[in-house]
């Protein structure tokens, strides 16, 4: 398996000459035959002793390069890095090189160790140490920690841009602030500013000089999913729009992103996984076959994975592993089509009734249950058609006193369908949010009500 991996990375036939080591971790053991277990490790830690060449000790004025940042309430932003020259010192004297060329000089006031999962402080750090630098306070990744007199910057290391944007806004719906503690657009502000501190990727603008508004931008739907669900688990009610896809134009030319897609399916779903690809654009790179597995490798627009992961899913009866990656920006591929069905409204604020549901199910399926609170203007389900349905669930069945064979029959529901915060992302359209609070997750219409709904859609 080594040597096949190698393989596909272009190794020379020098690279593939290392010695091997032969071991079980479960019995913990490791020998140079896989035929003779030893009674230890020690093999492996005289191999590692013996191939492997000792760290260089560089003497000279300190450099540090930042390449992590982290951040503490007590103290602000941290700086995190390896020691590449020489040694820092707890209150000493530097020069912080920014990557516009920049110096700054500023005192480091505490020098941090990594122990497990936590710090401790230290007095002094050499060459080859991670540490964390306290105290400074201007400072960005690629920046270089150098001698107060004589700063010489190591070259900055490249920052990966986002390519994929999310509107955030308040929650204005009917529901607002009946499960959330943080509601208002100073809490939201104030944590995506603190959220800046620490993630590298992420950026925040206002919207069109909105105060309740802002554009969230980030490297994929799963890395603004992991802001939004880490928001609402700490208390956070707000509203996301659908993902948007950050175009450049690149020597005239309209670009996109494209990623580096990976999928390993069983052999018969292969065929379904290519076709489902391939019209998002994709295109395909590479196939292997390992055992009864099939390893598929695609190039496709970062536009094209939003929402792929549930059609893969269902397309191979859950057994798909799928990853991305970012590759690099190329042209513009083309339209790509989106979701074809449209979506089941809520009619009227109520209580969704079994009676109302069994009624409707023929003209859907749906994305609640009997019982729950619904508003005007909620999407309750998706429509068989490519068209939007506004439908009524909150409405009762009328009591009389006459009963007659066959219209009395019990309501069957079928089961809602129960969407993750990314699927909800990904399923969207471009006129509807996801509404995200501490216990709920609901997609709406932007405009509630459906007659103001239709004069907009007209315009």
């Amino acid at each position: 398996m080594v040597f096949d991996l190698m393989f596909s990375l272009d190794a020379t036939e020098d690279q593939l000459d290392f010695p091997v080591v032969y071991g079980s971790a479960k019995n913990g053991w490791m020998g140079e035959d896989y035929n003779t277990p030893t009674n230890d490790i020690t093999y492996l830690l005289d191999k590692i002793v013996e191939v492997i060449p000792a760290p260089q000790q560089l003497e000279g004025t300190p450099q540090m390069l930042i390449t992590s940042l982290d951040y503490s309430s007590y103290t602000g932003r941290i700086a995190v890095g390896r020691v590449h020259r020489g040694s820092l010192k707890d209150g000493q004297q530097v020069t912080i090189a920014h990557r516009d060329g920049t110096m700054e000089k500023t005192k480091i006031k505490e020098l941090h160790t990594f122990d497990g999962m936590g710090h401790v402080r230290t007095e002094q750090v050499d060459c080859g140490d991670i540490c964390a630098v306290i105290g400074l306070e201007k400072f960005e990744i690629g920046d270089t920690i150098c001698d107060v007199e004589n700063p010489e910057p190591l070259p900055p290391i490249a920052i990966d841009e986002p390519t994929m944007s999310m509107l955030f806004t308040i929650n204005d719906s009917p529901f607002f602030g009946k499960e959330g503690k943080f509601v208002t657009s100073r809490h939201i502000n104030d944590r995506l500013e603190k959220e800046l501190e620490k993630n590298l990727a992420l950026r925040v603008e206002p919207f069109e000089d909105a105060t309740d508004r802002w554009v969230v931008s980030g490297r994929g739907v799963l890395h603004l999913s992991v802001l939004i669900e880490t928001m609402r688990r700490e208390g956070y009610e707000l509203q996301v729009g659908q993902p948007q896809v950050i175009y450049k134009e690149i020597d005239g030319v309209k670009c996109e992103p494209i990623e580096e897609l990976t999928i390993n399916v069983p052999e018969e779903f292969a065929s379904k996984m290519i076709d489902m690809v391939t019209r998002r654009k994709g295109e395909m790179t590479s196939m292997e076959s390992q055992g009864e597995r099939t390893n598929i490798e695609f190039d496709i627009p970062s536009r094209g994975i939003i929402g792929l992961r549930t059609n893969v899913l269902t397309a191979s009866q859950g057994e798909a592993i799928m990853a991305h990656r970012f590759k690099e920006y190329q042209p513009y591929k083309g339209d790509i089509e989106r979701r074809v069905n449209g979506s089941m409204i809520a009619l009227e604020t109520g209580t969704a009734f079994a009676y109302s549901i069994d009624k409707l199910q023929d003209r859907g399926k749906f994305f609640i249950d009997p019982g729950e609170e619904v508003y005007m203007g909620q999407v309750v389900g998706e429509h068989v058609h490519d068209n939007d349905l506004v439908v009524n669930v909150a409405k009762a069945k009328q009591l009389t006193n006459v009963r007659a064979s066959g219209t009395d029959d019990k309501a069957r529901i079928i089961p809602k369908t129960v969407m993750s915060l990314e699927e909800c992302l990904e399923y969207i359209k471009e006129d509807e949010l996801v509404e995200v609070t501490p216990k709920s997750m609901r997609m709406r219409k932007i405009i509630l009500d459906h007659d103001q709904r239709k004069k907009a859609n007209k315009q």
